[in-house]
């Protein structure tokens, strides 16, 4: 048993409840490779943001809890010695079963997600209950889900082909929260994984993301963290790099900004980011490569990769979560 604690990694818990006071939201970035996890920490230490790290269960398959709990304390020492501050916490995102989230909190993990919104809610509550109940012995946060969250990355993540969006019913959140002693819950109020975050109408309008469900989620569990995934903004100058260099992305859809930064005003306490980060390594990459056709040399896209990233996520601290200059109240 490895505690997070000994590798000066934060705990989730706390980096939430300060943003529930403070009233801005912990940006939760995934990485997948290792410019992207420093592109990440470099972001977070220039604006003084809180974090958390995150990785999937594929990511967890890939590289190895190891690695992954190696990266992280190395992480978690520098930005000690650079800031002075504990500002990352270290989180499974979207947990197949109890077994992986077990794994995760025995290696080091500050926080797991257990995914179980697919299941039935007493199903789901049970398994959530019983990770909670062996993740809250060493200390470890729990997030769990109510609601179906649709799209390509949950099709690769859990398998759900042709999930279709099932909003979250404030009435069953408050009883899944007060059954299963979860510290944070993932909520669906209109967003999506993968490049279509969200449809327009027939009128080609965006619709508004339900923040009335939010709104009564915080009326009967007043200041408890709300987690939002799938609310990438998939910025259309990327796009544009990536089709301008070769790539073929169409029929993409993000969140505004504005909708999200809205959203972080609220008693949502932690955002996901992922697609915008893979996307921006990509339209980086793409140009890179086609402007050193010769190139041999990896470092010929990984840099302009890395600092692509870095200013994404400095651009989502500083324009949606409003966390720049928090994490210095950590640790």
């Amino acid at each position: 048993m490895i505690s997070f604690r000994d590798l000066g990694i934060a705990d989730q818990r706390a980096l939430l409840q300060e943003a529930s006071r403070g009233g801005y939201a912990v940006p939760a970035f995934n990485f997948v490779f290792m410019e992207q996890l420093l592109s990440i920490v470099d972001a977070c230490i220039e604006r003084r943001s809180p974090f958390i790290l995150q990785s999937s269960s594929n990511t967890c398959k890939n590289l190895g809890i190891a690695y992954i709990r190696a990266l992280a304390a190395a992480s978690a020492e520098r930005i000690k010695q650079e800031t002075g501050s504990a500002m990352m916490a270290l989180n499974l995102d979207h947990g197949l079963n109890y077994e992986e989230c077990v794994q995760c909190v025995d290696n080091g993990f500050s926080a797991v997600m257990i995914d179980g919104s697919m299941l039935p809610f007493e199903e789901n509550a049970a398994l959530t209950k019983r990770v909670v109940d062996y993740a809250h012995r060493y200390g470890v946060a729990v997030e769990g889900e109510l609601g179906a969250i649709p799209g390509t990355e949950a099709e690769e993540e859990h398998g759900n082909v042709g999930v279709s969006s099932c909003y979250t019913d404030p009435a069953l959140a408050q009883s899944f929260v007060e059954e299963t002693k979860i510290d944070c819950l993932a909520v669906s109020i209109g967003t999506s994984h993968g490049l279509v975050k969200i449809r327009p109408d027939k009128n080609g309008n965006l619709p508004d993301l339900r923040f009335d469900i939010l709104a009564e989620i915080e009326r009967r569990l007043p200041g408890f963290p709300v987690v939002l995934h799938g609310s990438s903004c998939i910025y259309p100058e990327y796009v544009r790099m990536i089709n301008a260099n070769g790539g073929s992305l169409e029929c993409v859809q993000g969140i505004p900004e504005e909708s999200v930064r809205r959203a972080s005003r609220t008693n949502v306490c932690k955002i996901n980011v992922a697609s915008d980060g893979w996307i921006a390594a990509f339209a980086a990459t793409r140009k890179a490569l086609a402007e050193n056709t010769a190139a041999i040399d990896p470092r010929i896209f990984l840099r302009p990769a890395r600092k692509a990233m870095k200013d994404l996520y400095i651009r989502k601290i500083d324009t949606i979560m409003g966390s720049a200059g928090k994490g210095e109240q950590s640790g």
